[in-house]
């Protein structure tokens, strides 16, 4: 890898006006793959490209150039032609069928030694699909599609929220934190859409993006593209198709993450990589819910974190010790119930850019909560009810208005109808049968 994609990458400044904003940026040409003509536009030597067309040959039996076009994503002139002519020059596979002046149409199959070199090779490594780009490439697209370049305004927080009851005061709070792009911790009791908030918010990036689908590093191979987090765009056929257009990528974990999950995968059977959850996220947005309830203690895990917040790189491991340098280029968002002094001390806190706490709804909150709750639901909305439940049972139970509340009662409310075989109605009495289902009440 050369320094320069490091350097510029991992010391960039936080953009300027002469940078280009949100507007100026078309999210589908920020950054284009460059065609493969050859074998050097690859990035990769010709042994590698060979052993990976031996193995995809002693997979399939026999193979078409066609074949091998759809599943290693290169072009049969320039590349596969000569892939195959090298394979053929030491006997490892024959033209077994095909019309003599379209070579196109050939089949190939694969000698006896042409079958114990790739038996060879796959005991090194048992990869075969389409073919990885190289480091130096993969620095080179996520620096030119990172989110530095996102920007986003009140008049955009105020649109993507629209679906939510929220105090426009908290834009102000939210906005500067998306275009920070770097990291931030929400905050607060459960049930006040912290969650909601989050996916929001990774959701405004938009935009789509080039990812390969694996990268090389050293001879090892690194699966990244993930159709789950990476929903495939439709791209243009004159693209490099070693690398897929998706939308910026959203990765969400729970408690599920451990040190582990961090860290490069190997596969024990394929002989390759899978990339962590960070890697995956590069370009987009690392979702990190409910944190402090993960199986390692959260000192330990925000211990990883602090060379990737700061340097804007990562270094993961190989199986022989080798440590790798890659980009980090995500928006991080730790959202946890718990008090963020209570997980992690003031040294950390300061490392996360912003700290955000989601309160309560206020009363004028949750009644538009109620009603846009009930307009879903199709139920009249009884405003009567609603100040019943704020002046009677919370005093009563002790209980907080919670901006999940509205949700979850009127669905009880609902669920107790049907039981009865009545129409829903919000009042009262609804209100109090359904408190007393939902609320524990010690």
């Amino acid at each position: 890898m050369t320094t320069s994609f490091r350097d510029s990458f991992s010391h960039r400044q936080q953009p300027e006006s002469s940078q280009p904003d949100a507007s100026s940026v078309p999210p589908q040409t920020v950054y284009e793959p460059p065609s493969v003509r050859s074998i050097e536009d690859t990035g990769l030597s010709a042994n590698f490209l060979g052993d990976l067309a031996l193995k995809a040959l002693y997979l399939r039996g026999k193979a078409t150039p066609a074949d091998l076009m759809d599943l290693l994503k290169l072009p049969y002139y320039g590349v596969i032609e000569h892939m195959i002519r090298d394979l053929s020059s030491q006997e490892f596979c024959f033209v077994s069928r095909g019309e003599s002046m379209n070579p196109l149409s050939y089949v190939y199959e694969m000698t006896a030694s042409g079958q114990a070199r790739a038996q060879e090779v796959m005991e090194r490594n048992a990869y075969v699909g389409p073919a990885p780009v190289n480091l130096e490439a993969y620095w080179e697209a996520v620096s030119a599609q990172t989110v530095d370049h996102i920007r986003v305004s009140h008049t955009d927080m105020a649109q993507a929220f629209s679906h939510m009851v929220i105090d426009p005061a908290l834009f102000d709070q939210l906005g500067p934190a998306v275009n920070s792009s770097r990291s931030m911790f929400l905050f607060g009791e459960p049930g006040n859409g912290k969650t909601a908030i989050a996916e929001t918010l990774v959701r405004i990036q938009g935009g789509a993006i080039y990812i390969p689908h694996a990268v090389a590093i050293g001879g090892e191979i690194v699966k990244v593209f993930d159709p789950v987090h990476h929903p495939a765009a439709q791209q243009r056929d004159d693209i490099d198709p070693r690398w897929v257009l998706a939308k910026r990528p959203v990765v969400t974990v729970g408690g599920e993450l451990t040190l582990g999950t961090l860290d490069l995968i190997y596969n024990d059977n394929g002989k390759y990589y899978e990339a962590p959850f960070q890697l995956k996220a590069n370009n987009g947005a690392f979702f990190i819910d409910d944190f402090g309830r993960q199986q390692v203690s959260p000192r330990d895990l925000l211990n990883r974190w602090i060379v990737p917040l700061e340097k804007r790189v990562d270094f993961l491991t190989l199986r022989t010790g080798q440590k790798i340098e890659v980009p980090f280029d995500t928006l991080v968002i730790f959202s946890t119930n718990l008090d963020p002094k209570s997980l992690v001390d003031d040294a950390f806190l300061r490392r996360i850019r912003y700290k955000i706490e989601i309160g309560n709804p206020t009363a004028d909150q949750l009644k538009e909560i109620f009603r846009r709750v009930c307009a879903a639901k199709r139920i009249d909305y009884n405003e009567d009810a609603v100040i019943y439940l704020l002046e009677v049972k919370y005093p009563a139970l002790g209980v907080s208005p919670k901006s999940v509340h509205p949700r979850d009662l009127v669905e009880q409310i609902i669920d107790y109808a049907e039981y009865r075989q009545q129409s829903p109605v919000l009042d009262r009495e609804s209100i109090e049968i359904a408190c007393n289902n939902y609320f524990v009440q010690l």
